[in-house]
């Protein structure tokens, strides 16, 4: 691989890669807004089209890791070029398809070609850049990891209401068609050297598996109430033995699928665990604000999402400037910097009330977007610091699998902590308020214009939605925490960060 390697026009190459990168972050969002309409349009329950986005997830989870491998055996831009045009293909097989069956099958086909891309783009990124504009392009890079997730739902539901839902699918035909013809033309000079690495099946096979199984419990735990259900228990059992399976074959194999030898390195590891704990606080706040904001608030889920997209605002702006003066500062000052101003977002939401007026809500989301233009990029570049070139393709595969099983991981306890804090505070609550009491009956009698039950039933809706917001504010207390807790955790890197004298590695 030749490291001094420009494409003829960067700025294209760079729009080439971006788009791509911007199609596949936002499909993991785009059709969650949707799952009704293509529900009543394919003719089944909701609970069942949930499998549009677990199926996408489950492979996207699965191939993430084996982007180490695959980038030995085809190359980087061979892999990023047909993954891109498969993404765009089994895109435009899931707006045709005719029924549920054929959908979960495309999504899961497409959601295992885009697993290599986010990686693959950090890693070509990293080498058409000279060392002292790496951190320009990963602060780009960072941008539409923050942009594309808020566009997802608000764009989901314009296409979806104003066109039909197999759109949200179809736009993506020619973004992919244009980004991989623009790459492919843009990096043709660039050799790559490939090599015929022997196929760990066990590790595969044990991953697959593992992976697969723990995807589906995190995705399905909370509709099957968790423990209670025979199907989660026996998948959880499944998922555990594989996964113990996997790590010890990967750590003794000679030849491993996935390189979990990437962790002796000391900024590999802290910025690792970093950008997957903070990623996890980041996305539970991304699922419960519009949550919230829609069960609580009554908002539509179009402006649930007007709400929370001040938070892209801020990064937009300031991805110019954190790319060009970010390596001016320590680092790890800048992400303890955006770890506090998190942090403080996080506890400002756990004095929201139910009267809180839309102004309040979007001005805390576009604070947060302040944290999160000082995240991305600073972790991104420690964790990638200290690793050789042909390492950064696999640490940002196994990097960004970990990061996506953090997020799915915080789904699913966000939601579960969510829900069961509710349910004790509504037990709390509604402990003073019996039946037989004159003052209960008079309120119950006035609210219900007469009619007691009707009152009761208002009475008992006014006692759940304070009991959820008691529990939501508790929660945001709690990722307040972790975040500031985050402050310790980076400064368990050592600089430098900056690629080293003579060679390509790691980011800048």
């Amino acid at each position: 691989m030749t490291a001094q390697f420009r494409p003829p026009n960067l700025a294209l190459c760079t729009i080439g890669l971006s788009l791509a990168t911007f199609m596949q972050v936002l499909d993991t969002t785009i059709a969650n807004v949707s799952l009704p309409t293509i529900a009543g349009n394919l003719g089944v329950s909701n609970d069942q089209s949930t499998w549009v986005i677990t199926s996408f997830a489950v492979s996207m989870a699965i191939s993430l890791p084996l982007t180490g491998f695959l980038t030995r055996r085809f190359g980087e831009v061979t892999l990023f070029v047909w993954s891109t045009l498969l993404f765009a293909l089994t895109s435009f097989l899931c707006g045709i398809s005719q029924s549920m069956g054929m959908l979960i099958v495309f999504r899961a086909i497409q959601g295992a070609v885009a697993g290599p891309m986010y990686p693959i783009t950090q890693s070509l990124l990293i080498g058409i850049y000279p060392p002292a504009k790496r951190g320009m392009a990963l602060a780009l890079l960072a941008m539409v990891t923050v942009v594309a997730p808020i566009a997802g739902p608000i764009l989901g539901g314009l296409i979806t209401d104003n066109y039909s839902w197999p759109w949200i699918f179809f736009i993506n035909v020619p973004i992919g068609i244009f980004a991989s013809m623009v790459v492919a033309n843009q990096m043709k000079g660039r050799t790559e050297t490939t090599t015929r690495p022997k196929v760990d099946y066990v590790g595969l096979i044990t991953l697959i598996i593992g992976v697969g199984a723990l995807q589906i419990v995190l995705d399905k735990g909370n509709d099957d109430d968790w423990f209670n259900s025979t199907f989660i228990i026996v998948t959880s059992i499944i998922s555990a033995i594989s996964i113990a399976i996997f790590l010890i074959w990967e750590l003794t194999d000679k030849d491993p699928i996935v390189d979990l030898k990437l962790f002796r390195h000391r900024n590999f590891s802290a910025g690792t665990l970093a950008l997957v704990l903070a990623y996890a606080a980041f996305f539970a706040i991304g699922l419960l604000v519009p949550l919230w904001l829609q069960q609580n608030l009554g908002y539509t889920s179009t402006w649930a999402g007007y709400a929370t997209a001040p938070l892209g605002v801020i990064p937009v702006l300031l991805t110019f400037f954190v790319g060009k003066y970010a390596t001016h500062f320590d680092l790890r000052l800048l992400a303890s910097a955006a770890f506090v101003v998190m942090g403080v977002t996080c506890f400002m939401r756990s004095g929201f009330y139910l009267d809180i007026d839309f102004y309040h809500v979007a001005m805390v989301q576009l604070l947060q977007g302040l944290g999160v233009a000082l995240f991305f990029m600073p972790i991104l570049t420690i964790l990638l610091s200290d690793l050789k070139q042909n390492e950064i393709a696999s640490g940002s595969g196994l990097a960004t699998f970990l990061r996506t099983l953090g997020g799915s991981f915080a789904a699913s306890i966000t939601t579960l902590l969510w829900d069961r804090r509710a349910v004790l505070h509504h037990a709390q609550l509604a402990q003073t308020i019996t039946p037989y009491s004159p003052t209960t009956q008079a309120a119950m009698s006035q609210l219900g214009q007469g009619n007691s039950q009707f009152g009761g039933s208002v009475i008992n809706g006014m006692i759940t939605q304070q009991a959820f917001q008691i529990s939501f504010n508790e929660v945001f207390r709690m990722l307040g925490w972790v975040f500031i807790g985050l402050v310790f955790v980076i400064w368990l890197a050592k600089p430098p960060f900056s690629a080293k004298a003579g060679t390509a590695a790691g980011g800048h």
